[in-house]
């Protein structure tokens, strides 16, 4: 009998389209992970200067950052997204008493987003009307792809948006949270932008 010159049973070709598209997917899941991984963490090494700072909430140090870019006045206004909408912005950031020349009106709280389309989506019309020409967006490094790209579909494109990632101390996230990203990102890959 000639293995050639007979026909494929259905079961083969559903399992060759199955193999494909998970090497497909497999695909897609490490080249997202690679291009997270290329966010560098630049917090400490450059001087970044714009209208606002849009610091979304969830990680260590993110709001930090944002009072020093303020205080060092690299930025004229500050925008925290993703706050808890019965939160004051002496209870998600005490240490403000020690930033002496930060003046509270330059701090706005947005307390209606969930998640990252969220804040993009409810920080837009704060950003038009402050009428920032430029914006730093400071998140994680992990967080970081996904967050640009959200803004940056969620902005109109005449409005700068330049990326400050900064460190989680003692780590910036867990392998877990990590894998999480890269899915979430592929996800919004699809769906958002």
């Amino acid at each position: 009998m000639n293995i050639f010159l007979e026909r494929p049973s259905r079961r083969s070709y559903g399992y060759w389209i199955g193999a494909f598209l998970v090497g497909i997917i497999i695909y897609f899941v490490f080249d997202e992970y690679h291009l997270i991984q290329r966010a560098a963490i630049v917090s400490w090494t450059e001087n970044t200067e714009a209208d606002c700072g849009v610091v979304l909430t969830g990680g260590q140090g993110r709001i930090q950052e944002g009072m020093s870019l303020l205080q060092q006045r690299r930025i004229k206004k500050l925008i925290i997204s993703g706050v808890n909408p019965l939160s004051t912005l002496r209870e998600i950031f005490p240490a403000l008493p020690f930033y002496g020349e930060i003046d509270e009106k330059d701090i706005v709280l947005e307390k209606r987003s969930k998640t990252t389309y969220g804040n993009a989506q409810q920080s837009a019309p704060i950003i038009e009307a402050l009428d920032c020409k430029s914006i730093v967006l400071i998140t994680s490094k992990n967080h970081m792809r996904r967050a640009k790209q959200v803004f940056v579909s969620a902005l109109p494109s005449e409005i700068k948006t330049m990326q400050r990632s900064v460190f989680s101390y003692p780590v910036d996230e867990s392998l877990e949270d990590f894998y999480l990203e890269v899915i979430k990102s592929l996800f919004y890959r699809i769906w958002a932008y």
